[in-house]
């Protein structure tokens, strides 16, 4: 999902034209995979694995990342997106507050475009074990400081992009089902992997 080009003089701001007000707001989504909760837990937690599905738009040759999985430890992803003659830098910045191995990750990020912060959210990612294998639930509030227009765009692309997010763990966790679902719907089923800090 491409993000929208960023112009400052549409943000947000308040009703008396003064500086711009944040705005709140929430959603919740749900994945169920057949593997077990230990195996989704470690895509998150190694890097060589959480490469593989958190990814930023643009090139691979412009990404960057890293990955300190610990509480206190953070999180940092950048990349070049281009479309057309836009150009934008993309930057993503976390960190982890708790973290039970297993059952719950919780975190706060930060998305950048062009150095500006766009929003901030809290996000709790449990995981519950469930007919052999486990789910997923993923809890964000987010608080958009910039936004384009009246924000509706930018929130249905935040929650947009989570979902292919967790589309994209779907292949490393599970592979097998995949490609078996691939090999009979390969069209409607392709991937495109992109992290719910993308998207602005």
């Amino acid at each position: 999902m491409s993000p929208e080009p960023f112009d400052p003089a549409a943000g947000n701001t308040s009703a008396t034209g003064g500086e711009p007000q944040a705005v709140h707001g929430s959603f919740a989504l749900q994945a169920d995979f057949s593997a077990p909760s230990a195996r989704v837990f470690r895509a998150f937690a190694e890097a060589s694995l959480r490469n593989r599905w958190f990814r930023l738009p643009g090139s691979s040759k412009t990404a960057r990342h890293e990955l300190d999985f610990r509480v206190g430890g953070g999180e940092t992803a950048s990349n070049v997106f281009v479309s057309g003659d836009v150009e934008e830098f993309l930057e993503c910045r976390s960190r982890f507050i708790d973290i039970l191995p297993d059952r719950r990750i919780v975190y706060v990020y930060e998305a950048h475009v062009d150095g500006l912060r766009r929003w901030v959210s809290l996000v709790t990612v449990e995981l519950t074990a469930r007919d052999g294998g486990a789910r997923l639930d993923w809890t964000e509030q987010y608080s958009y400081l910039v936004l384009t227009g009246d924000g509706t765009q930018d929130t249905a692309h935040l929650r947009g992009g989570t979902r292919l997010l967790l589309n994209g763990l779907s292949t490393v966790v599970d592979p097998e089902r995949y490609q078996g679902l691939l090999a009979k719907r390969p069209t409607d089923l392709a991937p495109e992997p992109g992290p719910l800090t993308v998207t602005p």
